[in-house]
């Protein structure tokens, strides 16, 4: 009997899906999505908004941070693709004038969905751990829930949990209150 002998997935597989998927590597398997829905989307752009201006512009806020939406990172042999990630300058001055980042955020924002939030808390979240990020918020637009996670000696510490319409100061950005509400999109 023959046996069969799974090659790993490369780069040019990520590279090979259409357009209107997204596409990382983790251990060696190429997972692939499409492109979020609505209430996905409208989570990741008032959050960026909202963190935008005080944390990468210092308007309003300290200042001091990259802020982007869906960068590829190159963690290892890991590809991944945060919805939203954020360095302090003081790590990284000025992002690297590439298509990808291989140095790790201090956070990372993922916005989950029926489809991605197992992949998402099982199969990134150690591969950011191993990585040494600071900070991953998990945000779920069906149940409006933040859960904010802290890497405390190696091993994800649950620093907050947070719902609805509330207000919030949340780490890494405590500095600046952040309100829930203007995160969900609206109820027909």
């Amino acid at each position: 009997m023959k046996a069969t002998v799974k090659k790993p997935a490369t780069y040019e597989d990520l590279r090979a899906l259409p357009e209107t998927w997204v596409g990382e590597l983790v251990a060696g398997e190429l997972h692939a999505a499409p492109r979020p829905a609505a209430r996905h989307v409208v989570v990741a752009s008032a959050l960026g908004g909202e963190l935008t201006g005080p944390f990468q512009r210092g308007r309003g806020g300290p200042g001091g941070w990259w802020i982007l939406d869906e960068p590829e990172l190159h963690l290892g042999e890991e590809v991944l693709v945060p919805d939203l990630a954020g360095w302090r300058r003081s790590r990284m001055p000025v992002p690297p004038d590439q298509p990808f980042f291989s140095v790790a955020p201090d956070w990372v924002c993922e916005i989950l969905s029926p489809a991605t939030a197992g992949f998402d808390r099982v199969r990134k979240m150690p591969v950011y751990l191993r990585e040494r990020v600071g900070h991953v918020w998990l945000i779920d637009p069906l149940a409006r829930t933040l859960e904010v996670f802290q890497n405390e000696n190696e091993r994800w510490v649950l620093a907050g949990n947070h719902a609805g319409e509330q207000r919030v100061r949340a780490v890494p950005f405590e500095a600046v209150e952040l309100d829930l509400e203007a995160l969900w999109m609206p109820e027909p």
